[in-house]
């Protein structure tokens, strides 16, 4: 049994608090694990550094230390691949190259990204770091088309660049919805680019002329006041579902008549794919990375602001027809190339041989 040592940095998939990054780290133990590979979570360590702090940076880089000191010693002998998800210039992997170095073990990076202008200001030491990390990757598997693009220009030689469509953990598509239920919402409710979301929502929702519109909210946070505040002003028309486990979501989903997320600065959006899988028609902005986990189509862009993508929404909300058949080929996407059988395919296709060469 091949077995491999996972480590996400950027948030542990056993972390309490919902995202989409958990959600992702646990699809991708789930996904590598299917091929009778034993996955095991090596550290928790969190090298997070969302403000740029250079104490906090030297700090993360002690605790990292100890990791590796440790992980030399105590790795399993009979561990074959180390593989790390999420890899960038605010959370580089301090860890892995140096434990694969020691052990002699293949390295490979998932969701890693390249940003050669953060070498400068406040995250130069940790994007020199993402950097070194992503130069000493065997095998990167990149999720979005956005991020190949700095990936491709930076490959050193040895590596192999492969690409691994986001995925959701299951093997068979849930309940399908008959998209005549509210419009729904789901995303967490926090400062930063998902409050923006929820703004571009609030904005976009007086300029609707579909009749007696809803929308759901599934999600909490602490914005949550902000985002109440925000919607206020629609009375009951918007509802507050709060934070759902996998069931209860699944439940929703199923009843939902269309999913409506605009999508800031998303890496590509969890949310997306289960609502597609569910047979419920998107509404998002044009935006790198999501446009690669959302069904091909005419979506507005986030220049062309509310009143474009309100006339996005009003032509779902008053077409049934068009709901239900555009909900459809959303979920034969998702069936297609977005559920954990083809992304087990697709890893072990491309990890395979590297562990050949190095037997």
């Amino acid at each position: 049994m091949t077995r491999v040592a996972f480590f996400a940095p950027m948030k542990p998939p056993d972390d309490p608090v919902p995202s989409g990054d958990r959600e992702m780290a646990r699809n991708l133990i789930t996904a590598i694990g299917a091929n009778r590979a034993q996955v095991d979570l090596v550290s928790n360590l969190r090298l997070r550094d969302s403000k740029g702090d250079a104490v906090k940076q030297d700090a993360l880089r002690e605790a990292a230390k100890a990791e590796v000191a440790r992980l030399i010693e105590t790795l399993p002998a009979n561990t074959d691949l180390w593989v790390t998800y999420h890899n960038y210039y605010k959370v580089p992997d301090l860890i892995g190259p140096a434990v694969c170095k020691a052990r002699g073990l293949p390295y490979v990076q998932i969701e890693a990204s390249r940003a050669k202008s953060r070498l400068t200001g406040r995250w130069a030491g940790f994007a020199k770091s993402a950097e070194e990390a992503c130069d000493a990757a065997d095998v990167v598997f990149y999720l979005t088309a956005h991020d190949r693009l700095a990936l491709e220009r930076d490959r050193l030689a040895h590596q192999t660049l492969a690409h691994l469509p986001p995925f959701l953990p299951d093997e068979d598509l849930p309940k399908p919805s008959d998209c005549t239920g509210p419009m729904l919402t789901v995303g967490m409710m926090r400062d930063g680019d998902k409050l923006a979301s929820y703004r571009v929502i609030a904005d976009t929702l007086p300029h609707l002329t579909a009749p007696d519109w809803r929308l759901d909210i599934v999600g909490d946070g602490s914005a949550r006041s902000e985002v109440e505040a925000m919607m206020a002003q629609f009375g009951k028309r918007v509802q507050f579902l709060g934070q759902l486990d996998r069931p209860a979501l699944k439940h929703v989903y199923a009843n939902a008549g269309a999913f409506l997320w605009p999508g800031v600065n998303e890496g590509f959006g969890m949310v997306y794919l289960e609502a597609q899988a569910a047979g419920v028609p998107v509404i998002a902005q044009d935006r790198p990375g999501v446009r690669d986990v959302i069904l091909p189509g005419s979506y507005p862009a986030p220049e062309d602001g509310p009143v474009a993508l309100a006339a996005k929404i009003d032509t779902l909300l008053t077409d049934p027809a068009l709901r239900r058949k555009t909900g459809a080929a959303a979920r034969d996407m998702v069936q297609a190339s977005h559920l954990r059988p083809a992304a087990t395919d697709r890893f072990w296709a491309v990890v395979a041989p590297l562990l050949e060469d190095h037997a």
